[in-house]
């Protein structure tokens, strides 16, 4: 059986970390493990200004040079014309578009030609809502309001990976939610055992203050019923120094601990040690949450603020708590019954692993992205793309 290629279009893939990268790489390996589908993956080149072909993970991964980037937006004006030329040069039949970040998605959608096109939409609106965002949020409304249903309108078929992805609700829309490998992130200790670390995994952007660290940090310094807390702030991003300046100001430098980027055995070993994770975003720019399940499946217990996508995953007082998204004093007093109240923590750990292992199994959820696939793509043709 001759295999059949798609083309999973993605502005970022690892090695960098984050919840659409993983998604789309996730994608990428069942397509290879496939006997029917095979992958190519293309996205942005951070770095250099000539494209890059390389096999990573018995994946064929091409990375187009950016010229520019623009907030978190990777861009360059020869995308189009070197997007054309890859999908037909790899023999590419069906295009799997990932956004929000405008750029490369779009275009894989407006060049496909007659190719079926999936596009995953991995987000609710972006609009950032901060102070001195006001041009941003312009550009976003713009965008979001103008270009985004057109390309909505031209894809074959949209993913939203939440309810409340910009992309769920429409007639050709059908819901796969990111997942977690739950052979991989397995269950530590009993929470209640475990030392006092409040864990942060994500980005640390200026462009991503949506996410709330500042809120964090706020909250943290609060926390002053549990001796020997410390926090654990876990990725990376142009926001660091900020973040640490802050903690400088609020008096908790010396508990506050920035460790970088970490992926693999170091990410899950982080996850089955803290006493609670949290993701205290701020904006419906949050249409998941991928750290909250990775932390559930390690039986870790979760806050998360009630906003954008988390309370689809976090249903409060059985699966984490969730609090009020901005709110220091709400965020700090659920980290500290978590911290102090034993039982509550183990049995929130505990729920959160059935969860994740009922809800979100990443092999149950790509076998629907490969059933999709298959169903959209029609016999082969013989006349060649456009």
């Amino acid at each position: 059986m001759d295999r059949r290629t798609v083309a999973v279009v993605t502005p970022y893939y690892p090695p960098k970390v984050g919840g659409v990268e993983n998604y789309a790489a996730r994608i990428a390996r069942a397509l290879a493990d496939s006997p029917d589908l095979c992958p190519v993956v293309l996205t942005s080149r951070q770095g250099g200004l000539r494209s890059t072909v390389r096999i990573e993970d018995g994946v064929r991964v091409v990375r187009l040079a950016a010229w520019l980037r623009l907030s978190n937006t990777p861009l360059s004006p020869l995308w189009p014309l070197q997007l054309r030329r890859w999908l037909r040069r790899t023999g590419a039949e069906l295009v799997n578009a990932h956004a929000p970040v405008p750029g490369l998605g779009d275009l894989a959608v407006a060049v496909a030609g007659r190719r079926p096109t999936v596009l995953t939409y991995h987000a609710g609106s972006m609009h950032k809502g901060e102070p001195g965002s006001g041009v941003a949020d312009r550009l976003i409304g713009w965008y979001e309001r103008l270009l985004l249903p057109r390309v909505f309108a031209r894809a074959t078929r949209l993913v939203a990976v939440s309810p409340v992805s910009l992309a769920a609700g429409h007639p050709h829309a059908t819901q796969i939610t990111p997942g977690v490998d739950t052979t991989r992130f397995t269950p530590g200790p009993a929470a209640s055992t475990r030392a006092p670390v409040v864990l942060y995994v994500g980005r640390l952007d200026r462009s991503s203050a949506w996410k709330g660290v500042d809120v964090l940090l706020h909250a943290f310094a609060q926390l002053t019923d549990v001796p020997g807390a410390r926090l654990r702030l876990v990725g990376g991003g142009d926001a660091l120094p900020d973040l640490l300046a802050l903690a400088e100001r609020l008096g908790i430098a010396d508990r506050v601990v920035a460790e970088g980027e970490l992926g693999g055995t170091a990410l899950v070993t982080a996850m089955r040690e803290a006493a609670v994770l949290t993701l205290p975003s701020r904006t419906e720019a949050e249409s998941f949450g991928m750290a909250l399940v990775e932390a559930m499946a390690c039986a870790t217990p979760v806050v998360g603020s009630a906003v954008g996508g988390i309370p689809h995953v976090v249903t409060d007082r059985h699966h984490g708590l969730l609090v009020p998204p901005g709110d220091p004093a709400a965020l700090a007093a659920a980290l500290s019954e978590l911290l102090t109240d034993g039982p509550l923590a183990d049995r929130l750990g505990a729920a959160g692993r059935r969860r994740a292992e009922e809800c979100y199994d990443w092999d149950e959820l790509t076998d629907r992205y490969l059933e999709l696939f298959r169903t959209v793509l029609q016999p082969p043709c013989e006349d060649p793309f456009s």
